[in-house]
């Protein structure tokens, strides 16, 4: 399992630097940075503190699409709920809704927003789901590289995982592949993108485990083929069996 660290317009050169030195005690080293400060300052080489080479191989892009677009999974964070998603969930369970996916997914990546404002809503509906890190204090949000270190903590158990990593066909099923079919068999009768029902399907989707999704993608081919074979039958002006 692949796990990427994405964080979107830091401002703050020490804190790209401690994020990297975080996710590295956590023995992770991919990170990801959108529109990035000067991540490779003195001063984030100095809170780096013998991670210098994550810095040196981050990946930069200019846009979060870009960032994820090859990411089977991309979790959000957010420190208070907004309308953009119904489901919230806590760090701690990061990891077993990982797991339920099983060879369904084969990377993650975990999105952290801006210092002062987080993700924006647009963002936040880029991600599959969103996770918020619970606190006891009222103070609104923590330090990025404090919201990184216990990201990472959280998912480092994924590391205790001794399952061997089997190489997934073309053909195997993905998150991506069932939740693209749902969205065709969901448009097929006529539940519309901007519809709540049609976000909220996707949402519960997203959070499903491997079986279900095996179930979610069956349903999905059975409305492809019969769409498939109603639109034969008109060209063919024959009624479907």
């Amino acid at each position: 399992m692949e796990v990427f660290f994405i964080l979107v317009e830091p401002a703050v050169p020490e804190n790209v630097g401690a994020s990297a030195r975080a996710i590295k005690t956590m023995s992770f080293n991919k990170l990801r940075l959108v529109n990035p400060c000067d991540y490779l300052s003195m001063e984030a080489k100095k809170l780096a503190h013998g991670s210098n080479e994550i810095l040196s191989s981050a990946e930069v892009f200019e846009s979060l699409d870009q960032a994820i677009q090859d990411i089977d999974l991309v979790i959000g964070t957010s420190a208070k709920s907004r309308r953009i998603k119904h489901d919230y969930y806590p760090a701690d369970r990061l990891v077993d809704i990982i797991n339920k996916k099983g060879s369904s997914i084969h990377s993650a990546g975990i999105v952290f927003g801006r210092e002062e404002y987080g993700l924006s809503n647009e963002e936040a509906k880029r991600c599959d789901i969103i996770c918020t890190i619970p606190m006891k204090a009222g103070y609104p949000s923590l330090n990025l590289s404090h919201a990184v270190m216990i990201m990472a903590y959280e998912l480092s158990r994924l590391h205790a995982d001794t399952h061997k990593e089997t190489v997934r066909s073309p053909e195997a099923l993905t998150l991506k592949v069932a939740r693209r079919m749902i969205e065709e068999a969901l448009a097929s009768i006529g539940v519309n993108q901007n519809e709540v029902l049609f976000n909220r399907i996707l949402e519960r989707i997203n959070s499903a485990g491997e079986d279900d999704l095996h179930l979610l993608y069956s349903i999905g081919k059975f409305f492809s083929k019969h769409n498939e074979d109603t639109e034969f039958c008109k060209k063919c002006g024959t009624k479907p069996e």
